[in-house]
């Protein structure tokens, strides 16, 4: 029995963590910044409308990736220039790089901590 509840405890906690998906770039806040002042990057807030109406990064666009529209509102974007990607604390923005590197987008750059270790950093954000 013992056996049993730690093997479902290891699962439990190993699903709760934030997946990792190839060729997605998982940065901190600090390179998330120097990577938003390159040029033709495009930022994406994968966030809930109301989550992004009470702040979020600067020239973000809300495609929330929790909502049908996800993938009507990412074809606006070129899938040939980098792609960041953040939501309130990175499980998410995860789902949401695994979803745009299936659609094809070439670059994708996660913020590691989300919207959250952004702020703790001391990082600007609209409201």
């Amino acid at each position: 029995m013992k056996v049993f509840l730690l093997s479902f405890l290891t699962l439990l906690a190993s699903s709760c963590l934030k997946q990792k998906t190839e060729g997605v770039l998982v940065v901190n806040a600090s390179v998330f910044e120097q990577k938003m002042a390159e040029e033709g990057i495009q930022l994406v807030d994968a966030r809930t409308p109301e989550e992004f109406s009470e702040k979020h990064i600067a020239n973000a666009l809300n495609a929330n990736i929790l909502g049908e529209d996800f993938e009507q509102k990412v074809t606006s974007l070129d899938k040939n220039k980098p792609v960041l990607v953040y939501c309130k604390s990175g499980v998410r923005s995860a789902n949401a790089a695994a979803k745009l590197k299936a659609m094809g987008f070439t670059t994708i750059i996660d913020l590691d901590g989300g919207i959250t270790q952004w702020i703790a950093d001391g990082k600007p954000v609209e409201s």
